[in-house]
């Protein structure tokens, strides 16, 4: 069992995009900056259904298998289930559709606790208002012996790894600048230490850098 992390960040160390309006809620920068992953066959697979064999089968494809394989339960913060945006909507399911990719028990923190939340697929949202250590205890006993994913966004994962809780980290930086959001190495000086560090770039330009102790 590991406690795991992937995340995708520009050139500049940003994990999350600025540009979000009412009309493009996404923004023009989140797709450039997730795009060789929603671009591989396995993530098309999980996402979207595509069950047509189409998408990239590179090595961006072989970090999205690992990413989904062995994961028993997975830990977010409130801005990647989309409380922030609708924190008073009761009837708020998230920003992943009636059926999430997860498929494994899902540990929201937030200060605003509401009942769990059982989706389609296997995926249930528990909202806690507690410390990371709880939550990642939680995660653990769900977890069946399988890993635990802290799975974002950048400000919890930051948290996770300045406790030292993080058995692997895999980072994915687009070739993108931009320029401004949250930055996830901000006062993490010198966590390569105790880690073995590999780099490797994929047919996309994406470099990936996988942290493991």
């Amino acid at each position: 069992m590991a406690i795991r992390v992937d995340l995708m960040i520009s050139l500049d160390g940003f994990a999350t995009t600025t540009d979000q309006t009412p009309e493009n809620p996404f923004g023009e920068d989140w797709p450039r900056l997730v795009g060789a992953y929603v671009a591989t066959r396995t993530f098309r697979e999980r996402a979207f259904k595509d069950t047509t064999g189409a998408g990239t089968t590179g090595l961006d494809d072989e970090y999205a298998k690992e990413y989904f394989a062995g994961v028993g339960a997975e830990i977010m913060g409130a801005g990647m289930f989309g409380l922030h945006n609708f924190p008073d909507d009761p009837n708020w399911r998230g920003w992943w559709g009636d059926e999430p990719p997860f498929r494994v028990p899902v540990f929201v923190l937030t200060h605003k606790p509401r009942p769990p939340l059982e989706m389609t697929g296997g995926t249930t949202f528990h909202f806690l208002d507690t410390t990371i250590e709880d939550a990642l205890q939680r995660a653990v006993g769900a977890a069946g012996g399988k890993d635990v994913r802290v799975g974002g966004g950048p400000t919890v994962v930051r948290q996770f790894l300045k406790a030292g809780l993080v058995d692997r980290l895999h980072v994915a930086i687009a070739p993108i600048l931009l320029g401004r959001g949250i930055r996830l190495w901000d006062d993490l000086r010198g966590l390569e230490a105790g880690y073995a560090v590999k780099a490797e770039m994929a047919e996309s330009g994406t470099v990936h850098l996988a942290f493991r102790r």
